[in-house]
């Protein structure tokens, strides 16, 4: 795509930039009210049935997933005209769904700004080797690697380091207001906990709440990793790296049923959002529909999407992800070559 066409490309979609306080007044009205209320029948079916309350717990972690992504659109300033309106709306659904807003913030911008850059990867996004870094790597890299790419780590495992550590700490350097707004969210949620614990007891509340948020932190991650993490996605060193490719290229369009693209924000027109931050969620589907080249972005569906549990690596010769099976050949190729070499340096 020529420059002319990327700004044009561009140009089309930032019509849809604009907030409509009327639209998120009403998101917020259907979105977080129910997660209380669910919240509340959670733990009075208790006396009832706890599978009941499993249930409702699993549909109300829906409903965290879809106040993430109010938070998220507050993080680019983009579900109100009012700066300091997304940062308050920002950190109370910072408090909900337990990450700090100026952190993560700033982490999300970066990880916008560098997308598929392979010279500037490590902040906001997820790890990712590639072919050569991964041959090149001694045996604990590798195993770490491993280790973190595995599913029951990374969608088990995750959840929990990210509730409970990750979101918790500031970052070394943090600037006072960054670190001021971490505390703030860490006091309110500790705060919360200690009423609710001393209203309705700790077994009620840890039966209620865990599932919740690990169900929605499962949930979100698994989001967050099967957009960028497809066949064919996009990624350059420095030199060649370019913005609209990386978002267009390297952001899928993951079509999901309408019961669950609501509970998501429209989250899955992830090459929207990569393109054009500040479009509103509740803008990113009509961008899309307006927009012919965007619909030519990569399409992943509920069933499509779980083949990139598989997905391990990125060949650069390949331009794709490949898996850890995949690399074996390549290393056994390798040393094979090196044997049949009896001057090779490592002699």
């Amino acid at each position: 795509m020529s420059r002319k066409k990327q700004a044009q490309l561009r140009k089309s979609v930032s019509r849809f930039e604009n907030s409509d306080t009327r639209a998120s007044i009403f998101q917020l009205i259907n979105t977080i009210p129910p997660f209380f209320l669910l919240w509340f029948l959670s733990y009075q079916s208790l006396s009832i049935s706890i599978w009941l309350s499993l249930i409702l717990s699993v549909v109300a972690a829906g409903f965290v997933v879809r106040i993430f992504i109010i938070f998220h659109d507050c993080t680019h300033m983009s579900f109100f005209k009012n700066k300091k309106a997304n940062r308050i709306l920002g950190t109370i659904t910072g408090i909900i769904t337990h990450f700090a807003f100026e952190k993560w913030k700033r982490a999300h911008a970066i990880h916008h700004a560098t997308s598929g850059n392979l010279d500037k990867r490590g902040t906001g996004d997820v790890w990712v080797m590639t072919v050569e870094e991964y041959v090149e790597a001694s045996f604990w890299e590798r195993l770490v690697y491993r280790l973190y790419r595995n599913p029951f780590v990374m969608f088990g495992l995750g959840p929990i380091y990210l509730f409970l550590i990750s979101n918790r700490f500031n970052r070394k350097g943090a600037k006072r207001k960054e670190r001021f707004n971490t505390y703030v969210i860490n006091l309110s949620i500790l705060g919360i906990y200690a009423i609710l614990i001393w209203v309705i007891g700790w077994q009620a509340f840890v039966v209620v709440q865990a599932p919740i948020l690990f169900i929605a932190g499962f949930l979100g991650i698994w989001l967050f990793y099967v957009q960028h993490q497809f066949e064919d996605s996009y990624f350059e060193n420095e030199a060649e790296w370019d913005y609209v490719k990386a978002a267009v290229d390297g952001s899928s369009y993951y079509k999901l049923p309408k019961v669950l693209e609501w509970i998501t924000g429209s989250i899955g027109y992830h090459h929207v959002h990569h393109l054009s931050p500040r479009v509103p969620n509740y803008h990113l589907e009509k961008a899309h529909d307006s927009t012919p080249p965007l619909q030519k972005a990569t399409t992943i569906t509920l069933l499509s999407s779980l083949k990139s549990i598989r997905f391990r690596l990125y060949d650069e010769a390949s331009k794709s992800f490949i898996s850890f099976k995949e690399v074996k050949a390549i290393l056994r190729s390798r040393k094979s070559n090196v044997q049949m070499k009896p001057n090779h340096p490592s002699y």
